[in-house]
């Protein structure tokens, strides 16, 4: 693929030959019943908490000694490479949320092939609601370009949104590909090639995006291979660097800067981290009584009164007649709501049910 002159003539060869490598690397990564390998020993943690933040980045970059800076949990630390083995939880206690961190043994080159346990550590990684990537702050460029492309290399995504394109496979009736304005890169034979080649013959494609590739085709037939995921990109030992590249650095985008050598910038990653989760609280109230401010119902931003009464019980919005809202969300205090309602960071609920005991 490297040897091909990127012109139109070669585009479909191109497209062709990605198509069957992602394949081909779905089937390596993940094989199928019977075929054995599974998570591997230590890495099958089970997730609690109210969100799950891996720790990815190579060997000896910090991520035991942040894990145990910031949570109760101690990770063997050492100066030397691979001092952790096995994937090790920990719990980070903000808001009134519980944060399982996740420390993964350091990925090396090659780790898409699963060099050095890569396909467990990656696996794990996986799991997460966001990846935090640690990384050495003097090695800045090839650390981060070598993660990034041993993420893509398995299906992980980082900071992106699934591709605007709609695939629905059927049983008959053939292919029917629409593009809803021309696109720039790829046309309606490269798609049929495509999925073709996937053995997809009976299916309906919607093309949204104008700028959708063959890579974004790809991922949308390899959807249950994919995975996206917010990452937080940490650079640590920035004590060994001078003031202008840290002042360049701490200006990129989804970036922190800290030491951990000499406890700088560890409470700002923390901070970012809850950020970037976009959680809120929210206090449930019981008639005739304070809400307990000490006690929050964590949920996603822009979740909603059914989302909270999912979190109490599973079987509360059954019975659910209406709610009362104090807070941000509420227009005036209290609001009576129903389950549509979209609540706000630190708002009082006080849910109303038919259910009797």
């Amino acid at each position: 693929m490297r040897k091909t002159q990127n012109r139109p003539l070669s585009e479909y060869h191109l497209g062709l030959l990605k198509g069957k490598l992602a394949r081909l690397r779905a089937q390596l990564l993940e094989p199928g019943p019977g075929a054995g390998g599974g998570g591997g020993a230590g890495f099958d943690v089970s997730k609690s908490g109210d969100a799950r933040i891996a720790l990815v980045g190579f060997p000896s970059v910090g991520k035991s000694t942040f894990l145990s800076k910031v949570t109760k949990t101690r990770s063997e630390v050492a100066s030397y490479a691979f001092t952790t083995l096995t994937a090790i939880p920990g719990v980070l206690e903000y808001g009134g949320a519980e944060i399982q961190l996740l420390d993964l043994p350091g990925i090396i080159e090659g780790a898409a092939e699963g060099k050095g346990r890569g396909r467990q550590v990656i696996s794990a990684a996986k799991t997460s609601d966001m990846i935090l990537m640690v990384l050495d702050a003097t090695k800045k460029a090839e650390q981060r370009a070598l993660l990034e492309a041993e993420l893509e290399a398995v299906g992980i995504r980082l900071n992106r949104e699934p591709p605007n394109i709609y695939l629905k496979v059927k049983k008959a009736g053939g292919m029917k590909i629409t593009f809803q304005s021309p696109p720039k890169r790829m046309d309606e034979k490269m798609v049929f090639n495509i999925l073709r080649d996937y053995k997809i013959l009976n299916c309906e494609v919607l093309v949204r995006d104008e700028n959708a590739t063959v890579d974004d085709l790809i991922d949308v037939i390899m959807k249950d291979h994919r995975k996206y995921i917010k990452c937080l990109y940490v650079y640590n030992k920035i004590d060994s660097v001078s003031l202008d590249f840290l002042d360049k650095l701490a200006r990129e985008p989804l970036t922190v800067v800290m030491s951990c050598e000499l406890d700088l910038g560890i409470q700002d990653v923390v901070d970012r981290c809850w950020q970037e989760l976009k959680l809120i609280r929210i206090y449930t109230k019981r008639k005739g009584i304070e809400p307990d401010f000490s006690e929050a119902l964590i949920v996603r931003s822009n979740s909603t009164i059914e989302d909270v009464c999912d979190r109490i019980h599973r079987t509360l919005k059954d019975t659910f007649k209406y709610a009362l809202v104090w807070g941000a969300s509420a227009r005036h205090v209290p609001q009576r709501v129903g389950l549509s309602h979209t609540v706000a960071d630190e708002d009082v609920v006080y849910i109303v049910s038919a259910w009797k005991a």
